[in-house]
């Protein structure tokens, strides 16, 4: 699955690499989880260090949750990156497991 990002990338799940990307010019921005039945845990994002604070990492996370939605799934956000960015988008709030 992927959803379109705001400058024409794609967030795609890489199952078999247990982890959501992001291609940039600058390399993979990717955001890792475990899957466990319908819930996944993200335990780690990162962005190239070229490209952080451009705003990359939200549209990684905002990418990977809106994916979560659409498949019906719940999140754990182990992840910092991801734990504020759901405190700073309250429409995500409801999927939190």
């Amino acid at each position: 699955m992927s959803t379109e990002g705001m400058t024409g990338g794609l967030v795609r799940d890489n199952p078999e690499e247990q982890r959501f990307e992001l291609e940039t010019l600058a390399g993979l921005a990717v955001a890792e989880y475990r899957r466990e039945g319908n819930v996944l845990t993200i335990f780690h994002t990162e962005v190239p260090p070229a490209l952080r604070g451009q705003g990359f990492g939200d549209k990684l996370v905002r990418g990977v949750l809106d994916d979560v939605r659409r498949r019906n799934l719940k999140v754990v956000p182990r992840c910092w990156f991801v734990r504020e960015f759901v405190g700073n988008h309250p429409e995500y709030r409801d999927l939190i497991a």
